[in-house]
């Protein structure tokens, strides 16, 4: 168990949001148990650049000893960039590990998931800001090779949209709990929560 987090950052994934189902559930419990722990889950710009410098800009003065982050599919990349960044323990939920490569498909106009009406442009040029975010992970990592403190993983086999034999080695050398089944929103995730705020030290 880590040391107790006083600081949580949770970072939603591609077309989601702060109100996307695990997000919610993570700030319940954050709310409802642990009160006094400093909660933040931003809404991203589309841009992967804008946003790291947005998490960058709003943890500048956050404690790098007690703080940690959560992301979930393309915010369990950025969540593993950041980790690598900060030095703080990460938990990715179903993290993609290509982004780069598999986004250049949905460069247009595109919906957001919670919020229909609500339309963005993924350019060209944000699948050129993930491919520098890769080349960062991979050098940092050469570096700092993930553990099973500093990382906590759940890869779902039955995830329809990433192949998780990829999500496992983009984990490798942390913490990873592999379930045979679910799915890539992780909709049984009452059922890992606690395991989830266990590694926080929550």
């Amino acid at each position: 168990m880590n040391a107790t987090t006083t600081h949580l950052l949770y970072l939603h994934g591609f077309r989601s949001s702060p109100h996307s189902m695990k997000a919610q559930k993570v700030a319940a419990r954050v709310r409802a148990e642990h009160p006094g722990v400093v909660w933040w889950c931003p809404q991203l710009p589309p841009s992967p650049a804008a946003a790291m410098a947005l998490v960058m800009q709003g943890t500048a003065n956050w404690p790098r000893d007690s703080m940690a982050v959560v992301g979930s599919s393309l915010g369990g990349f950025y969540a593993r960039w950041f980790s690598l960044q900060t030095g703080c323990p990460a938990v990715l939920l179903n993290p993609a590990p290509f982004p780069a490569r598999d986004l250049s498909a949905y460069i247009g106009e595109q919906t957001a998931w919670h919020d229909p009406q609500e339309r963005f442009f993924f350019q060209p040029g944000f699948v050129d800001e993930l491919k520098v975010q890769q080349a960062d992970i991979e050098r940092l990592t050469a570096r700092q090779p993930a553990t099973p403190e500093g990382l906590f993983a759940i890869v779902c086999k039955g995830d329809e949209v990433l192949d998780w034999r990829e999500m496992q080695a983009f984990c490798a050398g942390g913490t990873i709990r592999l379930l045979p089944g679910s799915d890539h929103a992780i909709s049984d995730f009452d059922d890992h929560i606690d395991e989830v705020f266990a590694f926080m030290g929550l």
